[in-house]
């Protein structure tokens, strides 16, 4: 704030809000709560508007924070806000705020600036605390073991919806405070739909079964991909799983050569090079239209990413992404296998944070 010679900072992320504040909205909660978490944040003082559903919540979880009554009409409150912290200039989270609102508060207080504030939360939050990894880890702990729980059920004839809800349970009621995302469950070509949602297709001998989940403790997720077979694999897929596995092996390989040259880390474009150069190789490269990875903390998707997009400044320490090269082709099959690492430049391993196994596995037989 003081580099960027503003007197004040306006957040509108949840993720912010609970980094910041330690005000916490459960997913979906924010598009409910109106103005409810919303918070500023001045050199002297935080100060967090709530409205009469959240008062007692928003005193509960922050701690020192002075809570500003609200209603739906932010801009009423605005000019009181602003003016009890002196702000003329204050920041504000440009890429989360709706224009329409942006223009109510230039309005509600013609004599306050507004600056936008792109990314400066962002970057904090890519560099995890030990609490933060340990969440990280327990969450992880909890969709390996949610896995490993339901693979013995899994039979042909089953559908991508009925597993889906006994992996969301297992989940559920084997730590997680609710899920990091929804279970993507998908069958046979279904899997070629790298974000998929689980249908009424039924699981069929021969067919790859991929898994896309993660559980959230403590406000904190995990992200794990695994891409079971049905029956004995067939050898085409084997073999675009070998060369999934073979590209996540490289971009790990990248990342444990910069641990043991003791630095400098290498960027999230070079990791991901590393992948696609494999996957390029096998004849793949069109199949592969996603970046490797992405952090994970608050957002099942946070910085740093590891991509064709991602900057060539060097990855963050300490943090956590996910290594996830994937294949898929259109109508016939797709395979993905994706862990969480902890990325430490003080420590000389590189810490899978995913323990479940990421070996050929078959199952329904």
């Amino acid at each position: 704030m003081a580099s960027e010679g503003v007197d004040a900072y306006f957040g509108i992320r949840s993720e912010h809000m609970r980094y910041l504040t330690g005000f916490a909205l459960d997913d979906g909660e924010d598009r409910l709560a109106g103005n409810s978490g919303r918070f500023l944040v001045s050199g002297q003082e935080v100060v967090i508007f709530a409205d009469s559903r959240y008062r007692l919540q928003a005193i509960a979880q922050t701690a020192g924070a002075r809570i500003e009554p609200t209603t739906h009409d932010l801009a009423a409150a605005w000019p009181h806000a602003v003016a009890s912290l002196g702000a003329r200039r204050v920041a504000v989270e440009s890429a989360a705020i709706s224009h329409e609102l942006w223009i109510e508060l230039e309005v509600a207080a013609p004599e306050v600036r507004l600056v936008e504030a792109a990314g400066w939360v962002e970057r904090d939050r890519a560099v995890k605390e030990p609490s933060e990894i340990e969440r990280i880890r327990s969450a992880c702990a909890v969709a390996d073991r949610a896995l490993a729980a339901i693979l013995r059920r899994i039979k042909p004839g089953q559908t991508e919806r009925e597993l889906a809800l006994a992996l969301e349970w297992e989940m559920r009621t084997g730590g997680a405070d609710a899920l990091a995302f929804g279970v993507a469950c998908l069958a046979g070509p279904d899997a070629a739909l790298p974000h998929g949602s689980p249908s009424g297709r039924e699981v069929r001998i021969g067919q790859v079964l991929l898994f896309d989940f993660g559980a959230m403790v403590d406000g904190y997720r995990s992200d794990m991909t695994r891409t079971l077979f049905v029956g004995e694999p067939r050898s085409a897929e084997l073999e675009i799983y070998e060369t999934v596995a073979a590209a996540q092996t490289a971009s790990i390989a990248a990342l444990e050569a910069a641990l043991g040259a003791r630095g400098p880390a290498p960027s999230g474009r070079a990791v991901d090079a590393a992948a696609r150069e494999v996957i390029e190789a096998a004849g793949h490269g069109e199949h592969f239209g996603h970046g490797t990875g992405h952090g994970i903390g608050l957002a099942t998707h946070e910085l740093p990413s590891l991509s064709r997009a991602a900057t060539d400044d060097p990855l963050p320490s300490p943090t956590v992404f996910s290594v996830e090269p994937g294949i898929y082709i259109d109508g016939v099959t797709g395979v993905r296998i994706e862990d969480l690492l902890l990325f430490d430049l003080t420590r000389t391993d590189l810490p899978r944070l995913t323990a479940f196994p990421r070996d050929v596995l078959v199952v329904g037989v």
